[in-house]
This record gives structure tokens, C-alpha cells and sequence, in this order.
């Protein structure tokens, strides 16, 4: 076993120096990595009183989300701040928020 750390490709980024790109009216999106065929890791943030504009349908791959701050909603449940949701490839809701929310999402397919 090698006592060499390796960390050839390693990125590191705070989330808040990333521009903001909107992603939907009142939901923008900061990219934190993105790998081959579209696997990727995003904040999202959503305003008070923001509904994503119709279905998010989980193709071609899961989504895996994580609460940082906020509520979330849209799938008839409420997450609050710490909460980590995985939504199955397949599977949909309509993301939402009524106070505001920050979250970390990973497509790891996709």
C-alpha cells in the first residue's frame, strides 16, 4: 500500500463563489461539478414562494437531495434543513418551496 496521496482530479469550490445562473423564474443553480454524461452536483436556490415550472421526472438517472436550508416540497411531504431525500430513477414531484430554500443536489447518473 502507498503512503503517496493521489489527488489527481480533486476539486474544490465554495458553493458561493460559483455564479448563479437562473434555472427556473425564482430558482437559480450553481454548478459544482460536472462529469461525463451529464453527472453533476448543483445548489439550487429557490425564492419564497417558488414552484419549479412543472414535473421534474427523474430521467435518465436518481436525484439525490440534500437540505441545507429552508423547506422543500412538492412531493407531499415537507423537508426541512438536514434532511436528505433520494428520488429513484422514474419517479417525479414538482420542487417547491414556501419560505425559501437552499439545497445540494447530485445526479450521480446523470
Amino acid at each position: 500500500m502507498s503512503e503517496e496521496m493521489n489527488l489527481e482530479g480533486v476539486v474544490s469550490i465554495n458553493w458561493q463563489n460559483v455564479e448563479a445562473e437562473e434555472a427556473a423564474p425564482g430558482i437559480t443553480q450553481r454548478v459544482l461539478w460536472q462529469g461525463d454524461n451529464d453527472k453533476r452536483v448543483v445548489v439550487f436556490e429557490f425564492k419564497p414562494g417558488s414552484v419549479y415550472p412543472g414535473l421534474d421526472v427523474h430521467e435518465p438517472g436518481p436525484e439525490q437531495v440534500f437540505v441545507i436550508s429552508g423547506d422543500l416540497s412538492g412531493d407531499g411531504n415537507t423537508y426541512r434543513a438536514g434532511d436528505f431525500i433520494h428520488y429513484p430513477v422514474g419517479t417525479s414531484h414538482i420542487p417547491q418551496s414556501k419560505n425559501g430554500c437552499v439545497l445540494l443536489v447530485t445526479f450521480p447518473e446523470g
